[in-house]
């Protein structure tokens, strides 16, 4: 699953990809950034514990954003790919994972190639790794991240000790490359700057043609320029339902689009459900469930 949770005053970066029901009490997400020395290589950890009653199951969706993940749970360790769709997840019964959100350029480090053939896809971790790391490593650090989490995955001590595990294994790609270093600045524009609503605007600001910006986010990314931009526009478009206050007519020209029924039309078809099915899960706060 990718990694989300509830914040406190406002809605941070993490709810708005997460389009959590507020209901769903089944799960506990810890989550936390990496060390300094691997800001460029890692977004943040996040630590996901679960508990669904016998008989049923927890769907968890997230619009991920542009960069590629790593999970080790009890049963699996996978790389994945961007899902330019919605992400989805089942929880069933009682569980753990170890997830790592990585920066836009790490994914075609970590694999030596482009990341285009992975967009929508994951892999078993060693084989997605194979071209530059052996896989006697990569299980040596699956078996100690398990080995850690196994005797008490709730704790959080445990937990941020799984993900040094981690921190220690990622050095080995480091330093990130001028072209990665350009993607991260790439995506960080989109994300960070709201008045970026057109490729053209993103082409002006790097100084580069349509067709070489294309070039760099499918190789990097697996994605288009154009995604990006929409991607971001509809994390936005999730937090501010979350938050409640405004009109769909008015989050609609903020976010550029021509009208309300061309927000409704691209959110309903991303995520299925509607602005108004979205927003009406939070007219009522319950607890959080995550920390």
């Amino acid at each position: 699953m990718s990694g989300a949770g509830v914040g406190g005053a406002g809605v941070d970066d993490v709810e708005r990809a997460h389009l959590v029901d507020p209901r769903d009490t089944s799960f506990r997400i810890g989550r936390w950034g990496p060390p300094d020395d691997l800001a460029p290589l890692v977004r943040r950890y996040w630590v996901p514990t679960w508990s669904v009653p016998d008989g049923q199951e927890a769907v968890q969706r997230v619009l991920q954003y542009p960069v590629c993940l790593v999970v080790v749970s009890d049963t699996y360790a996978r790389f994945y790919g961007v899902q330019p769709g919605l992400s989805t997840t089942t929880l069933r019964g009682t569980g753990w994972a170890v997830g790592v959100m990585l920066q836009p350029a790490a994914g075609a480090l970590l694999t030596a190639g482009s990341v285009a053939p992975w967009t929508g896809r994951h892999a078993d971790l060693a084989d997605a790794l194979a071209r530059t790391t052996p896989q006697a490593e990569v299980d040596a650090l699956v078996a100690a991240v398990r080995a850690t989490m196994e005797p008490a995955p709730a704790d959080e001590a445990r937990q941020r000790a799984a993900t040094a595990h981690l921190d220690a294994f990622w050095r080995r790609y480091l330093p990130v490359d001028e072209e990665g270093a350009l993607v991260d600045a790439v995506v960080a524009a989109v994300e960070d700057d709201p008045a970026i609503l057109r490729v053209a605007q993103l082409c002006e600001r790097f100084a580069m043609t349509e067709r070489t910006l294309q070039r760099l986010t499918r190789r990097r990314l697996g994605l288009t320029p154009k995604w990006l931009v929409q991607r971001r526009r509809l994390h936005e478009a999730a937090g501010r339902l979350r938050e409640g206050g405004a009109t769909l007519a008015d989050l609609a020209a903020d976010l550029g689009y021509a009208d309300e029924s061309h927000l409704s039309r691209d959110f309903r078809r991303v995520t299925g459900m509607t602005p108004g099915t979205f927003a009406a899960r939070f007219t009522t706060r319950p607890a959080t469930p995550s920390r």
